[in-house]
This record gives C-alpha cells, structure tokens and sequence, in this order.
C-alpha cells in the first residue's frame, strides 16, 4: 500500500471503496484475502474497513457514501448534524444520490435520489461530501408528512444561528419547484419577526387563520423585583392596555414549575398589562376556543363558530 492510498484510507476514518482500491493497484484477490485473514473487514459488497470491531457514528456515514458512489453525498438531517444542527438527530444516514439505486441496500441507511444539480447542492468544505445546510434542512422538511416536525427543522437551523432566515428564503427559490415553498416562507417571515420557538409560530398560524393581528414576541419586562422578563406574545390594545399570551411547553407534573411560572406571570402583570397562560397543546389543537377567548378579551379578529 503506497503512502497516497494510505493517507486517503486515513482521511475516511480506516474505510475505503473496492474501486479506490482498484486505481491503486489493490485487486479484489488482495483485498479478500486481507478480510479472511481477519486484518481488513467487508462491511459491504462495494466498501471494506481497514479496522475491526463496531464502526463509530462518523465511520458510518463515510460507509454510506462510499458505497452509494463518488456523486453521492450525507443529506437531511445528517448533513445538517455534520454542520452543527442539535437536538435532531436521527439513527439512520441520509445519503443523496444521483443515479438510479442498483446497488445493494445498507442496514441504518436510507439513500434518496434527487434529479436537482449535486454542483449546486455540495459544500465545497473538503472531507466527507456533505450537502449544504440550507438545502438539506428544507429538502428534509419537503418530505415530512406533517407539518411540524418541518416548521421545527426549519426553526431550528435559524435559531441555533446555523444560518439566517434570508439564507433560507433563498435556498426556498433555489429549490424551486419546492412542497411547501410558501409556508415554509412564512415561517421564515415569522422567525425573522421575532419568534423564538415552535409554540410563537403556532400562536402566529392561529392569528392568520382566525384574522387575529400578529403578536409581538420575546418583548423584555422587568417585574417588580426588578428582574428582566421575557414574554411569549404580546399585543398593544386601545386604551393603554397590552394583553401578554404565555404559552406552556407541556404539561406541569412538577407543581413547583408551575408555582414557579405562575408567580413570574403574576409579578409582570400591571393596571394595563393583562396576562394569560395557555398549553402549547391548546395552541396546536385548539386554537380555535383559544383565538375566541383572546377576542373576548378584547383582540380585534373574527371569532370562530365553532368557539362561539
């Protein structure tokens, strides 16, 4: 093995295709018979190991790619973990490819053909090839089957400061003919405006349907102890008076938390500042009783027939 091979083998984390071999020199007798003497393995029919044992998260994803082919790249949510995405990983490698898959499936890997131009598509970075940011979160949100999970993807990228929502916007039109193009650019419109979390953007989707004004978020208040507040929701009204929505993430099994949270509610609440709660789960599935009980007290919109 020549020092050229041997510094390629090493830059793949101790793995290599059967056709880098190839152009080296390396023919298929060697190669099997360094796995039957137990100093390389085959870990596909297109890839070996020049290591043993159980392969690591990163060696994975080098597998993956080197058996989907040179055009291949990581794509989805693992090419966005690679760039610095948390909170979503996934136990499967998402691969792109290019060309029809006629190769043979890989255990903990899911290999997705795309038509789009991969020249547009890969992160001149060098190492292992990788899809943009942009376009791998939006493309993995395009082919979820529900909305939140998304919306949630898109949030994420832009809120962990990966990336700026007008970044996104112009993958969106790169992207194009993209699903969900249009809401996926309203969320960006929203997160742009100021919402800090999945619950915001719910709260904004329910001011649209039900003709609510949108919300100002995360607005800074100090309460009485002086202490500086973040609020969720807020919205100037006439005659001086501000109504505050803060959304719960979940539902209080500790009744401390909520003692907690219901005492800083009560500490930013004025003569003009009114304070509401209400449970994310209220936002997502019942935002109608919720949109009604806001125009009830006092938010200009229409109030749902079905909340009246």
């Amino acid at each position: 093995m020549d020092d050229v091979l041997r510094a390629l083998i090493g830059s793949q984390q101790g793995l290599v295709a059967r056709r880098q071999l190839t152009r080296h020199g390396i023919g298929w007798e060697h190669v099997d018979h360094q796995v039957r003497t137990g100093r390389w393995a085959e870990r596909t029919p297109r890839v070996v190991s020049t290591v043993t044992g159980e392969l690591t998260r990163s060696q994975r994803e080098w597998l993956a790619v080197l058996h989907a082919g040179e055009r291949s790249m990581l794509g989805g949510l693992t090419a966005a973990g690679r760039q610095g995405l948390t909170g979503w990983d996934r136990d499967a490698v998402t691969v792109y490819v290019d060309d029809e898959l006629s190769f043979e499936p890989v255990n903990g890997v899911r290999f997705f053909r795309s038509r789009r131009p991969f020249d547009l598509l890969r992160h001149p970075r060098p190492g292992i090839p990788v899809c943009r940011l942009e376009p791998a979160v939006l493309l993995f949100a395009a082919y979820q089957t529900t909305p939140r999970p998304a919306h949630g993807a898109i949030a994420a990228v832009v809120q962990q400061r990966l990336t700026t929502p007008e970044r996104m916007v112009e993958w969106v039109d790169l992207l194009r003919p993209l699903r969900w193009a249009k809401p996926f650019k309203r969320t960006l419109s929203d997160i742009a405006g100021g919402a800090h979390s999945g619950a915001e953007l719910d709260v904004r989707r329910m001011c649209r349907r039900y003709g609510l004004p949108l919300p100002t978020g995360q607005r800074a208040r100090f309460d009485r102890a002086g202490k500086r507040r973040w609020t969720d929701c807020e919205w100037d009204l006439p005659d001086d008076l501000t109504l505050v929505l803060e959304v719960e993430g979940g539902f209080h099994l500790d009744v401390r938390a909520a003692m907690a949270d219901h005492r800083r509610a009560r500490r930013i609440i004025t003569r003009h500042r009114v304070v509401v709660r209400c449970s994310a789960y209220e936002v997502r599935h019942e935002a109608a009783e919720l949109a009604a009980d806001l125009v009830a007290l006092g938010l200009p919109g229409r109030v749902p027939h079905t909340a009246a």
